[in-house]
C-alpha cells in the first residue's frame, strides 16, 4: 500500500502561515485617531512655471529667451517676492557643469523660489 508524504504540504503551509502574520499587521492602520474637522480655505491654484534652460557651454534661457546670470537673478529675485512663487522648471544638459546648476539652485532658493524640478527625457 502507498504512503502519502504530507511533509512538503506541511512546509508550504508553514511558510504560508509566516507569510501571513508578517504582513497581517501592514494591511491594518497603526494608530486609530479622531482627528478634529476644521473648515479651511482651498489652496491657491498652482503658480506659474519659470522654464529655466541651460545647454551644455553654460547658456541659460529663462522661457526660451537668452538672459544672463545677473538678469535672471532679477527675474528671480521678482517671482520670489509674488503673493504665490512659481515652480522653477530647471532644463539642463547633461554636460552641463554641476557648478552652474548649484549656483541657480542657490540663487533660487535664496531668492524665495523653493519648488524646483528637474526635467528629463523619458528612456527611448
Amino acid at each position: 500500500m502507498a504512503d502519502i508524504n504530507v511533509t512538503p504540504m506541511v512546509d508550504v503551509m508553514l511558510v504560508l502561515l509566516v507569510i501571513f502574520i508578517i504582513t497581517a499587521p501592514l494591511m491594518t492602520p497603526m494608530l486609530k485617531l479622531d482627528l478634529p474637522q476644521a473648515a479651511a480655505k482651498a489652496l491657491p491654484q498652482p503658480a506659474a512655471v519659470l522654464h529655466v534652460a541651460i545647454d551644455a557651454n553654460g547658456l541659460m534661457y529663462l522661457n526660451d529667451q537668452v538672459i544672463d546670470y545677473p538678469a535672471l537673478e532679477i527675474r528671480l529675485d521678482a517671482a520670489g517676492h509674488q503673493t504665490v512663487p512659481p515652480d522653477l522648471q530647471l532644463w539642463a544638459d547633461k554636460s552641463t557643469r554641476y557648478e552652474t546648476i548649484a549656483r541657480l539652485m542657490s540663487a533660487a532658493q535664496a531668492k524665495g523660489v523653493n519648488k524646483i524640478s528637474f526635467v528629463t527625457d523619458a528612456p527611448r
